[in-house]
């Protein structure tokens, strides 16, 4: 039987960081202590270009040949993230994030890597994709009251720039859930010069 796993891609962002964002995440944390809000740890904070769901392992090389081939045609870049945000709105929000301004490279490379592993039987999003940093996630659960608080704090809260990011690889993780959280392991670095480094 062919096994799979479940596997997004991503930008791996340097742990000072993932340091500055937490300090972002506990200040949002401090405000909204009693709302039901999955928080994201922070050594899970990254930034997604495409999520594959359930991948069986007899495609995992394919798309790190993907990743290898498509990254060798992006250069380097930097992106800088900021305000919050909130999807599918500030009024009624879910997923939480921090924006990223990202320049044309970015979105090159998301678009490129996403076509090719769409080929593969890996379905697009069907909202035109938005670069951002996912900072919490709001529990079903939660009452209209915590929804107007949640919404009152992002209109209210202006963090101006947090970091300015440089980017030179590529990552493609697994994702275990396990009780405590989910648990990222990167299996493939790509570089943006086409050399590949396989952590399995």
């Amino acid at each position: 039987m062919n096994q799979v796993l479940r596997a997004f891609i991503a930008i791996e962002l340097p742990s000072e960081v993932q340091k500055k964002l937490s300090q972002v995440i506990q200040r949002l944390q401090e405000q909204l202590r009693d709302v039901s809000i999955r928080w994201v740890k922070p050594h899970n904070i990254h930034l997604t270009l495409k999520f594959l769901g359930e991948v069986s392992l007899n495609n995992l090389e394919t798309i790190k040949q993907i990743l290898v081939k498509e990254a060798a045609e992006v250069s380097p870049f930097e992106f800088s993230i900021g305000e919050l945000g909130a999807f599918p709105n500030v009024k009624r929000p879910r997923v939480l994030w921090l924006h990223v301004a990202a320049p044309p490279e970015l979105f090159a490379l998301q678009r490129s890597i996403d076509t090719q592993t769409e080929r593969l039987g890996y379905v697009s999003e069907e909202r035109t994709y938005s670069p951002h940093i996912t900072v919490g996630r709001v529990n079903r659960q939660v009452t209209p009251e915590d929804i107007h608080r949640i919404s009152t704090l992002l209109q209210k809260t202006h963090i101006g720039l947090v970091e300015v990011v440089s980017v030179s690889t590529v990552t493609l993780f697994r994702s275990d859930l396990h009780p405590d959280g989910s648990v990222y392991t990167p299996l493939a670095v790509v570089s943006l010069k086409n050399s590949i480094l396989d952590k399995r």
